[in-house]
């Protein structure tokens, strides 16, 4: 799929029209949450996110967070109480236990605060490359982490900018090829764009701002039919 070199002028083009087209749709979960600058609750809904669609997170966070908001307040409560205030989201046993044993250990080890330490967040319970990332980026507003989903290993990818298999191997590449400047917007945009114009299946290609600069060969470029 990747060919010749791709520019970062070309790059930096991309992700401008694609930061561009998402102010037009809702932004992701983890964003929304990030927002409100507390690492803690970027962590907990970002453990939350995983496989489980936005509207279900955000709808999870705001009934676990209502109760506890805090890793004091959330030890107080069993892992069956957390993972009814969580349900529907996927694995929402799991979820629950990490969740508590994740607020038991910043409490023991961390005086109750999130490590600002990429390496400490990964041996947290259920916490991998994607979330610390993530952590870093959106709750603590680090600019030198790059946060990498499924839609962002899936959309350069697709646009022939790298040719990897996993996530992890796609962090890696992108580090090398993404300026550094575009670190912080690229989870955002890339999230956004991939589950509303470059989707999984049947893209919408017909309507994509950067489809020129896409080496995607199985565009789908034909306009929806009209009932």
């Amino acid at each position: 799929m990747a060919g010749k070199k791709i520019s970062r002028r070309e790059i930096g083009t991309v992700i401008r029209k694609i930061s561009k087209e998402i102010e037009k749709y809702v932004e992701p979960s983890v964003t929304q949450i990030g927002k409100k600058k507390n690492p803690y609750h970027a962590l907990i809904s970002c453990v939350l996110s995983l496989r489980t669609k936005d509207e279900v997170t955000l709808a999870a966070s705001a009934r676990l967070f209502k109760k506890a908001d805090t890793p004091q307040k959330m030890v107080k409560l069993t892992w069956l109480q957390i993972g009814n205030l969580i349900k529907p989201v996927n694995y929402w046993k799991t979820k629950a236990k990490n969740i508590r044993k994740i607020s038991r250990i910043l409490l023991d080890k961390y005086k109750g605060e999130v490590p600002k330490d990429f390496d400490k967040l990964l041996e947290l319970p259920n916490v991998g490359r994607k979330t610390a990332n993530i952590v870093m980026t959106y709750g603590f507003f680090e600019k030198d982490y790059l946060a990498i989903d499924t839609h962002c290993h899936r959309i350069p990818n697709r646009l022939g900018w790298i040719d990897t298999k996993t996530p992890e191997e796609t962090e890696f590449a992108l580090r090398e090829l993404i300026p550094k400047k575009y670190w912080w917007e690229f989870n955002n945009s890339f999230v956004a764009f991939g589950q509303n114009i470059c989707k999984p299946v049947k893209p919408l290609c017909w309507k994509c701002p950067v489809v020129k600069y896409c080496r995607y060969r199985d565009k789908n470029l034909e306009l929806p039919r009209k009932e």
